[in-house]
């Protein structure tokens, strides 16, 4: 079985149900984590979506990139901005936050410490400010009294999430996982589940009609055969 670490803010739901559809290495035993990345390096886990850039993932592992989050803004739920939000499909620009204490903004590094996100939430709760960071991790991580939202500011720093694995622990079972996040199917993955012969397609075929209240179709040639046996016994 994998063991999977995902960073709050991913949902990767449909990945695993195609994992374990799809495959045959035992299913994936997933984690939701906010630092994935510890997990790698103390073992915990095989394999972990993760947020990046992050300076831990080093030299040591692969790194397959997914895409790019959006950035986005947490309000105050009764603040002008929020009805502002809602009403707009379009981001808010950084301009109109201008005057707000921002409780906290994505470094320029890029690095996102989930914890301190985490904090800042529990002030903009109390009606107190913003905070602007990815705007997946806002939607996890929001209360009733917060309200995510995007936001135009080309200042901010990206972030990206990110397949992330040990070199030393390639093999078929992170291999058809990568393959599946990437949007390979059943038809197209190398997955490992076995595939059916001929006589066990045609037995599950028969008895698929059988449920369906049909009557078996003969083997093809099968008719021909009991014809020319039959004319041959007449003469």
């Amino acid at each position: 079985m994998l063991t999977l670490g995902f960073v709050t803010g991913v949902e990767p739901d449909r990945w695993l149900r195609k994992y374990t559809e799809f495959t045959d290495h035992g299913g994936l035993d997933a984690h939701s984590m906010r630092d994935p990345v510890a997990a790698l390096h103390d073992g915990r886990c095989d394999v972990a979506l993760v947020r990046l850039p992050d300076s831990r993932v080093d030299e040591r592992f692969h790194v397959v990139e997914l895409y790019t989050e959006a950035p986005g803004v947490a309000v105050p739920k009764d603040s002008v901005f929020a009805e502002f939000g809602t009403k707009l499909s379009a981001a808010i620009p950084a301009a109109e936050l201008s005057d707000e204490i921002v409780n906290y903004r994505i470094p320029t590094s890029g690095f996102v410490d989930v914890d301190e996100v985490a904090d800042a939430l529990q002030i903009v709760a109390a009606n107190v400010g913003i905070a602007i960071a990815p705007r997946p991790l806002l939607k996890a991580l929001s209360r009733k009294q917060v309200v995510p939202l995007g936001l135009n500011d080309p200042t901010v720093a990206l972030t990206r999430i990110a397949v992330v694995f040990a070199k030393q622990r390639d093999a078929d079972d992170i291999q058809d996982f990568i393959g599946i996040v990437r949007g390979r199917t059943a038809q197209s993955s190398r997955q490992a589940a076995p595939k059916k012969s001929a006589a066990e397609k045609a037995a599950a075929k028969q008895a698929r009609r059988a449920a369906a209240g049909k009557k078996p179709q003969p083997r093809r040639g099968s008719r021909a055969r009991t014809q020319g046996h039959t004319r041959r016994k007449k003469r």
